[in-house]
């Protein structure tokens, strides 16, 4: 059983800033990417920014340099710090994980319950 739980989502305003936060638990043998999507009604989920194992992280183009991906492998956990956050960021954030249970297991995709992330203009 493997649980991730993303924190820090809310209501901020347009130029502000906000930081996510997702811990991985449960049965975790290795975590290989980690990563942050986003969904908005209507809407297909959007990768926003991947990091793997070793530390190399890609963006989505409309992140600019505006968000941040960084995680911690000893706390499993990978953040989300984004800054000059603008309504059309408005969306429910998604962290996701592809993780190894026990050695020699395939991995496997998980995602977390969504963090809401509102930002007003």
């Amino acid at each position: 059983q493997v649980q991730l739980v993303e924190s820090g989502g809310g209501l901020v305003q347009a130029g502000g800033s906000l930081r996510l936060s997702c811990a991985a638990s449960g049965s975790i043998f290795s975590i290989n990417n980690m990563g942050w999507y986003r969904q908005v009604p209507g809407k297909e989920r959007e990768l926003v920014a991947v990091i793997v194992r070793a530390g190399t992280m890609i963006y989505a183009p409309f992140v600019k340099g505006r968000f941040t991906i960084s995680r911690d492998n000893a706390k499993n956990t990978v953040y989300l710090q984004m800054n000059s956050l603008k309504p059309e960021d408005t969306a429910v954030y998604y962290c996701a994980a592809s993780l190894e249970s026990y050695p020699g297991d395939r991995a496997d995709d998980y995602w977390g319950q969504g963090t809401q992330v509102t930002v007003s203009s």
